[in-house]
């Protein structure tokens, strides 16, 4: 089968501009692994297996992860209240906005750039640095003086802000900077070696450059770094970096019980809201972190979480019923969902 994987990918590398790293792992078996393009496109660097990606907003999942800890021990409970949590005063959250509101994407509050309604996120800096924003709490005035979109729990709508709200309550519980919390109690905790946030400012880590399309006055495509695209450093929304290793590491460790008591690994491996998305092809429905895809006939085809920031592409899946994840990190602007979903018809097709 591996042969099909390599003809699929050469031609989205040779054809679609796919750079990055792909692995696709049977339970212990590794189906396919192999790297393509550049880390650095100036020096002429090649991505490897082993290169760390920005993972964009699956970083989302390890904010979720943590969330779910702090439950176990007590620290947190699903239906508390934001507010009652970290101090929103004066804001235009509303009151009625639970945790679990927050890691369903059903909370209503606004958004700093509104994804679903076509907001560019980079726009945000062309009036504000975007290395004014490193931490979460800098995150507050984008979003947080907005008006709601609807009633928590009525609707349900992909909110960037909701993690940062989440990783707010993650340091009060803690005490703990979020991303130090995160790194001692999921990455370290599950073997992710190679797995960190890095800054862009950072000069000595081997990352790959991020590269987004763009277009001169010739309407020629070049490429652009993308330092001024987002914030300089990972947060609770998104920005960690990893590789496709790391990732198969960090789901298997999450499938086992590894990272969670019995209850919480069974409630984050399902949908947690009645609210569908419905689609030609069946349905999404939002867990904690997590999306869930449902084929026509209500079965499970895949649990999964993707990010996309400009010059970042990442799809991470996982087939609970076959224990088979497919891992597609790339750092250059390419459609790696219409590759994701090809890959997977392979993947379906041998079972």
């Amino acid at each position: 089968m591996g042969h099909h994987f390599d003809s699929l990918f050469n031609k989205y590398y040779e054809e679609h501009h796919f750079a990055g790293a792909v692995l696709i792992k049977d339970g212990s078996d590794t189906i396919f692994e192999r790297a393509y393009g550049l880390a650095h496109r100036g020096f002429q660097v090649p991505n490897t297996i082993h290169t760390r990606f920005d993972t964009a907003s699956v970083t989302k999942l390890f904010t979720a992860v943590a969330i779910l800890q702090l439950v176990d021990r007590g620290m947190i409970r699903l239906d508390d209240r934001i507010t009652d949590i970290i101090d929103l005063t004066g804001t235009k959250i509303p009151d009625d906005v639970t945790i679990a509101h927050l890691l369903t994407h059903t909370s209503g509050i606004a958004d700093d750039a509104d994804e679903e309604l076509g907001e560019s996120y980079e726009a945000l800096f062309i009036s504000k640095p975007n290395y004014s924003i490193r931490n979460c709490i800098d995150f507050i005035p984008q979003f947080a003086y907005k008006e709601p979109k609807f009633k928590a729990g009525t609707d349900v709508s992909y909110n960037n802000c909701a993690f940062v709200l989440l990783g707010l309550a993650i340091e009060e519980a803690t005490g703990q900077n979020y991303r130090d919390y995160v790194a001692q109690n999921i990455f370290r905790a599950c073997g992710m070696k190679h797995t960190s946030f890095i800054a862009k400012d950072e000069g000595d880590m081997a990352v790959a450059e991020g590269y987004a399309a763009a277009f001169n006055e010739d309407n020629e495509m070049i490429w652009k770094k993308n330092i001024y695209s987002f914030p300089p450093i990972g947060t609770a929304d998104g920005g960690a970096y990893t590789t496709v290793g790391d990732l198969d590491v960090f789901m298997r460790s999450l499938a086992d019980g590894k990272l969670l008591s019995v209850e919480m690994t069974r409630e984050i491996m399902k949908p947690q809201t009645d609210i569908e998305r419905a689609y030609e092809w069946g349905k999404v429905i939002n867990g904690y972190g997590f999306h869930f895809t449902y084929d026509l006939k209500g079965n499970l085809v895949r649990m999964y979480k993707e990010g996309s920031n400009a010059g970042v592409a990442v799809m991470f899946a996982y087939y609970p019923k076959i224990e088979t994840t497919s891992i597609i990190l790339a750092n250059q602007t390419c459609d790696v969902w219409e590759l994701h979903a090809m890959a997977e018809q392979l993947i379906l097709a041998a079972k």
